[in-house]
């Protein structure tokens, strides 16, 4: 394997890291506006552009892994075939709370019930991206997959 072939393909465990890190931050950043007490109409129109960008990024990042990450990986690594079973439930689960939130964000909730929706993302959110860390990361590091990191994993 040449060098620039093995730089590819380690870089997929790091292109994961790094979308999970923008998401993460996304999340924080969003949060912290909300707890500074803005004005509900102001909160809701800030969380209205969060769902606009956030939510579509973390939707269209768990659709490509969907799609392109973890069909490539079933097929070079038949024993995770349980494991990506289980982060496509994840995936399910992350997009009803997604939809929650928009549901609220639209109706212009309180700010106490947008940081309960937040909160539901942030754990669900959290708990997903550790384990699929923990399960993939280092399968990444080796798996041969020809295809753009953005379309993969998302534009984030």
């Amino acid at each position: 394997m040449s060098e620039g072939e093995k730089t590819r393909l380690v870089a997929w465990s790091r292109e994961l890291r790094s979308v999970h890190g923008r998401l993460r931050e996304a999340l924080r950043v969003t949060r912290q506006a909300l707890a500074a007490g803005a004005p509900a109409q102001a909160a809701s129109r800030d969380l209205l552009l969060f769902c606009h960008g956030f939510c579509a990024a973390l939707t269209a990042h768990h659709e490509g892994e969907d799609r392109d990450l973890f069909p490539a990986i079933a097929e070079q690594h038949p024993g995770l075939r349980e494991a990506l079973h289980h982060l496509k439930q994840d995936h399910s689960m992350i997009a009803h709370l997604l939809a929650g939130l928009g549901e609220a964000v639209a109706r212009e909730a309180a700010p106490e019930e947008l940081d309960r929706h937040l909160e539901g993302v942030a754990a669900i959110m959290e708990s997903h991206f550790r384990y699929e860390e923990r399960q993939l990361l280092t399968v990444l590091e080796t798996l041969t997959l020809d295809a753009e990191p953005d379309a993969v994993l998302g534009p984030l």
